[in-house]
Parts: C-alpha cells; structure tokens; sequence
C-alpha cells in the first residue's frame, strides 16, 4: 500500500509543481488553489509511505516521477522543447526508481 501512496504522491508532486508555475506568483487564483491542494496531498503522502518505506528510497522515488513527470507534461504541452538528450536522461531517471522499488 505504501508504494502506491507513494506513486500518487509522486504524480501530485508534478501536478502542484506545474499549478506552481502556471500560477504567476501565486497571482492567480486557479493555479493556486490547484498548487495549495496538490502540495498538501502530496506531502502527506510521502509522510504516509516514509512510514514503512526507507526515507531515502521514497524520497528519490517520490522526486523522481514528479520530476520525469512534470518534465514531460512540459514537453507535450510545448511549454518545454523535446529533445533526444532529454528523453534518455527522463528514461534514465524512471530506471533508476524502478531500480530503487526493485532493490528493496
């Protein structure tokens, strides 16, 4: 159970960090709202998985598919230019969570 609290926190992580920077300094209400729901599920979470998960292993988890994830929403939206590089280093880092759930 704690790896899935895990993984959804994990994609709320992308979701407040996107609402974070549509959101133009907190000046506007949608993406702020977004950010402030996001960010508090987020973190309770990764507190609720750091329970029963080593706290190294879910942390790197839990940034790494936010990370790779707010990446390539950005590419798909266009916000953010693709890029081969880009795509192998994002490949890399959904190797290395796999790799982390694997080893423990």
């Amino acid at each position: 159970m704690a790896w899935i609290v895990l993984i959804v926190s994990g994609v709320l992580e992308a979701v407040w960090a996107t609402a974070l920077g549509r959101s133009d300094g907190f000046s506007r209400l949608a993406p702020t709202l977004v950010f402030a729901v996001a960010i508090t599920a987020s973190m309770i979470g990764l507190a609720y998985a750091m329970r029963t998960l080593p706290i190294g292993t879910a942390y790197a988890v839990w940034v790494g598919i936010g990370a790779a994830l707010t990446v390539v929403f950005a590419m798909l939206t266009g916000t953010e230019p693709a890029s081969l590089l880009k795509v192998l280093f994002l490949t890399m880092i959904v190797g290395g969570v796999i790799g982390l759930k694997l080893s423990t």
